[in-house]
């Protein structure tokens, strides 16, 4: 056995890699917006308190995103989305739907996701 460095062997970037991980954050944020962001953002437009409430939410996920060093895209956003659903569905309570919202008295979970799809939709991210 010889001490020579053996070479490393070529490692291929994969370019759609990224395209794919944006793709499905885009599909993850329009599932977002069809479960609470259309109906939320059109309600929050239709009620000052409520829109007041949504900025609220959308300036402490770009604190979030922005203290943990990320870019406000698809990616980041969807990525946050995900995690607030996880935390709702570990506390065994279901899922949001248009239909199931008090927008009057909007708990926490559906005020950070109309937000995230606040700010997805001031950034292009759809």
């Amino acid at each position: 056995m010889n001490n020579e460095l053996t070479p490393a062997a070529p490692v291929e970037f994969d370019a759609g890699y990224l395209a794919t991980a944006e793709l499905d954050a885009r599909f993850y944020l329009d599932q977002v917006m069809a479960m609470v962001g259309v109906d939320g953002l059109v309600e929050a437009l239709a009620q000052p308190f409520l829109l007041a409430r949504v900025d609220q939410h959308a300036a402490a996920v770009r604190e979030s995103l922005v203290a943990a060093g990320k870019t406000i895209d698809s990616i980041a956003l969807a990525g946050y989305a995900r995690s607030v659903i996880a935390v709702h569905q570990r506390h065994g309570r279901p899922l949001p739907t248009p239909d199931s919202v008090n927008w009057s008295d909007a708990d926490w979970t559906v005020l950070r996701l109309v937000a995230v799809c606040h700010l997805a939709d001031a950034v292009d991210a759809f």
